[in-house]
């Protein structure tokens, strides 16, 4: 094993980077689409027409606290999924008690944990940015308060949590209830898929090759960048297939963040109840008002951003791991 921790938070952290200013334009109009106010803020009351230039207008508004916070929880899932994996399918007696989709699922649910409780503040901050609309002339003159042209979305955000920081955690639970059945499912989904494809292109390439290897030692035999694309096509199959099945989580989690950023420290005790509602409790008012079809709100848009969001992201982790694992490679043999 070539990669060291360092490799795979590099790897982890350019990934990321590269996938969260990809996407996060299609992240922007989920959000608004599963937001309790869709109706009232970007349909037109009377014709009940979509005002899509309010709708699509500021799509990377927060796209700066997600940044700095995905970063680090995206190297704190690698280097904890990666290490786990190694550890529990090298050791004898987990590996005769456990079989190995149970040891990738068990792996990946434990790094996104981790890396749930380090990203749930920006994606607190993140999704009431992304609703931030600036009041009209007319209210901000009925207020006595003028709005500048040019804002800072993620500061003003920022500023409702000051009194109650610990607001920022509002919906980890509910985070947690999408992401560990998401990545329950999703990573042992994506190494089948990626050992089955491998093995499906060296049987290809090699008439005899040995297409029941373990995907991983199939997938060393190829090249960085075929590793990559075979890495990438996997993960956007695995993560389509997913994210329809935890749409319904994801809307409660949508709604429980946004709540955080509703309620106000003058609004009282009941103002914080209503924003701290649980995740059932959520999930049951979304099912009484709007229904099965209000629980899978942004469906067909998360699938794809998904599937773009996903591929992209292990494609460009797997490149960076080959890339640094060749440049180590090569090192030793030089010296």
């Amino acid at each position: 094993m070539y990669n060291t921790n360092t490799d795979i938070w590099l790897s982890g952290a350019f990934a990321v980077l590269i996938v969260d200013f990809l996407v996060y334009p299609i992240d922007t109009l989920k959000t608004r689409i599963q937001s309790p106010n869709y109706t009232k803020v970007y349909k037109n009351a009377t014709t009940g027409a979509i005002d899509r230039k309010l709708l699509f207008r500021g799509l990377y508004q927060g796209v700066g606290s997600v940044v700095l916070a995905t970063i680090p929880a995206s190297g704190a899932f690698f280097t904890t999924y990666e290490g786990l994996k190694h550890t529990l399918s090298t050791n004898p007696h987990t590996q005769s008690l456990l079989p190995t989709p149970i040891i990738h699922s068990l792996s990946s649910c434990i790094a996104e944990s981790v890396s749930c409780f380090i990203l749930t503040p920006a994606e607190v901050i993140k999704q009431n940015a992304q609703v931030y609309t600036n009041p009209t002339p007319h209210s901000s003159h009925l207020k006595g308060k003028s709005t500048p042209s040019k804002t800072n979305i993620t500061l003003l955000t920022l500023q409702k949590f000051r009194h109650r920081p610990a607001s920022l955690w509002s919906g980890y639970t509910a985070l947690l209830g999408r992401n560990l059945p998401f990545t329950g499912l999703n990573f042992p989904v994506f190494e089948y898929l990626r050992g089955h494809l491998s093995g499906y292109l060296l049987r290809r390439r090699q008439r005899g090759g040995n297409g029941d290897s373990d995907g991983g030692d199939v997938l060393a035999q190829f090249g960085a960048v075929q590793r990559a694309l075979i890495t990438g096509v996997s993960a956007a199959v695995a993560g389509t297939v997913s994210s329809v099945v935890t749409t319904p989580v994801d809307v409660v989690k949508t709604r429980m963040m946004l709540g955080a950023g509703s309620t106000t420290t003058s609004s009282g005790s009941g103002g914080d109840r209503g924003g701290r509602k649980g995740a059932w409790a959520v999930g049951k008012k979304v099912f009484r008002e709007e229904g099965v079809r209000g629980l899978f709100k942004g469906g067909a848009i998360r699938s794809v951003w998904t599937a773009v969001s996903f591929g992209v992201y292990l494609c460009v982790y797997e490149g960076g791991r080959g890339f640094l694992e060749n440049r180590r490679k090569e090192r030793e043999v030089s010296s």
